[in-house]
């Protein structure tokens, strides 16, 4: 069972401490791949993956890093998890991997793998570094799944490629909105997230 301090390293992520709609972490990727909801699953999985596991590894090797080069083997560690997601990717998912483009590359830059590994893997034991990664990761999946759904309907009238709006719509002249599958989209759908998240989970005094 988890006690109550690895129940908040999991959960607070999710909504009181958001990566994305809190701490304003991985931007980029959040406007950049989630104009489909399939390409946006497996980016998640991937950042999740690699932030777990970089998380781990730093804290087992926290005692043996030398301060002045931590920055330097956080970006091996992480450069090296990546480089096995992409070839992964490549090998089993090549038209998933060819929409992601860069950016899965890009995940070696993610302030939020970075910024978890400084600010908990480096202090932290193994198994709460290992949730840390967990809830973060999960945190930033829950924001770029909305925001991909949201504008997969919106923009094309589908979710995973697959029709959600009725015909009839279409014949009665509804038409798909452009703007969602550009990035100003994007950026619109996240403010409202971000409004709608501080609506209703205020943060609380002091944080």
């Amino acid at each position: 069972m988890l006690s109550k301090n690895d129940k908040k390293v999991l959960t607070d992520p999710l909504i009181s401490n958001n990566p994305i709609a809190m701490q304003v972490l991985g931007i980029c990727s959040a406007l950049a791949v989630t104009t489909q909801v399939k390409p946006a699953f497996v980016m998640c999985v991937s950042v999740t993956l690699v932030v777990c596991v970089a998380n781990f590894l730093i804290s087992v090797l926290r005692n043996g890093i030398p301060s002045r080069i931590r920055i330097i083997v956080e970006l091996c560690v992480v450069a090296s998890l990546v480089i096995l997601v992409d070839q992964v990717l490549k090998a089993y998912m090549f038209d998933l991997s060819k929409q992601l483009s860069v950016f899965v590359g890009l995940i070696i830059t993610n302030c939020i793998v970075m910024g978890r590994l400084e600010a908990f893997a480096l202090m932290n034991k193994p198994f709460p570094s290992v949730l840390d990664g967990l809830g973060n990761g999960l945190g930033y999946s829950l924001v770029l799944m909305l925001v991909a759904c949201m504008r997969e309907v919106l923009g094309a009238g589908k979710i995973a490629g697959i029709p959600v709006i009725p015909q009839a719509l279409f014949d009665a002249g509804y038409v798909n909105n452009g703007l969602m599958v550009l990035a100003p989209g994007a950026f619109i759908l996240l403010g409202l997230y971000i409004w709608a998240q501080n609506s209703l989970f205020p943060p609380k005094a002091g944080k």
